[in-house]
């Protein structure tokens, strides 16, 4: 069976500070590599977004201003958005894209208006977080690992969180976990980018789509032992010898 995945990287002009398109290509090239034809679609602010022909979507950080702009035309199309997520729709959404997830970003300048997919809020804290950061995480089996710089301390109300932070201060620097899942969406701050670092990550955001439009999820196994032994010496250097 032909096996097709369609990405929409929404906002990549304004959404694009923590090598995003770094995990696009991960997404892209994982799928090549298996044979699974794979496409990427970019939505600039005016653009029409059909969920119904997306399987994963991407969701980027920007600064405040940016994510402000991008706010108040997402909230145009929030209740198509939220059908979709409600559909089992794969969404990874980083840094100002997770903050964008929930009900509100309070911010020093003022309230930037959330999405509402997930219930969960974010506030400015006092100084940035900023860190390398190691996850275990439910998902997968490898640590997942990446870089953290935040102002916000984001509160998921009782949501599943991504990861259990092993190092690095997470959410809030002070829960102990970083992200939140809910139903086929990740939200993180963890970027650098976030999928090549963690190829068993993005496997799950292909598995998910797979399974959603096909049915079935038959992954091949790649040779990932570059990206292993990367993996490890994050995790030996920050963990191990914290």
């Amino acid at each position: 069976m032909d096996r097709k995945i369609t990405i929409g990287h929404l906002y990549p002009d304004l959404l694009n500070l923590y090598g995003d398109r770094g995990n696009i290509a991960c997404l892209m090239q994982r799928c090549i590599w298996r044979g699974i034809e794979a496409e990427t679609i970019e939505f600039e602010l005016n653009d029409t977004i059909d969920f119904s022909k997306l399987d994963i979507v991407l969701l980027g950080g920007g600064s405040d201003r940016e994510q402000m702009i991008v706010c108040k035309k997402l909230k145009e199309i929030q209740q198509d958005f939220k059908n979709y997520v409600e559909d089992n729709g794969v969404v990874i959404a980083v840094c100002g894209g997770y903050q964008l997830l929930g009900n509100y970003y309070k911010t020093e300048e003022g309230m930037i208006e959330g999405l509402e997919l997930v219930d969960m809020y974010t506030e400015q804290g006092e100084g940035r977080l900023i860190d390398n950061i190691v996850l275990q995480s439910d998902l997968v089996e490898m640590p997942v690992v990446g870089f953290e710089n935040h102002g916000g301390r984001t509160f998921i109300n009782g949501n599943k969180p991504f990861g259990k932070v092993l190092y690095g201060s997470g959410n809030d620097g002070q829960s102990g976990y970083e992200g939140v899942v809910y139903k086929n969406v990740i939200g993180t701050y963890l970027h650098g980018p976030l999928l090549p670092k963690n190829p068993q990550v993005c496997d799950w955001l292909i598995a998910r789509a797979l399974e959603r439009k096909y049915g079935a999820a038959d992954l091949a196994p790649l040779d990932d032992s570059q990206e292993k032994e990367a993996n490890q010496y994050i995790y030996h250097r920050f963990v191990e010898n914290k």
